[in-house]
């Protein structure tokens, strides 16, 4: 699995994970809120299946 999420990406998951989890304790108390579960561990992970089905890399390019 290569990193394809770059850190703003991974930041944005990273909070709407947490969001999303919290709405199942707080707020509406849906389970919906357990959908959170996956923008976090791919925002913690740092990979998205999606995006490599789409060819798409949001992780900075190195030049060397």
């Amino acid at each position: 699995m290569k990193m394809n999420a770059g850190g703003i990406d991974r930041f944005l998951r990273i909070a709407v994970g947490v969001v999303l989890i919290a709405l199942v304790f707080v707020g509406p108390q849906t389970p919906w809120g357990w959908v959170g579960v996956i923008p976090l561990v791919t925002g913690l992970l740092g990979y998205c299946p999606l995006y490599s089905l789409a060819g798409l890399n949001t992780c900075p390019t190195k030049k060397t």
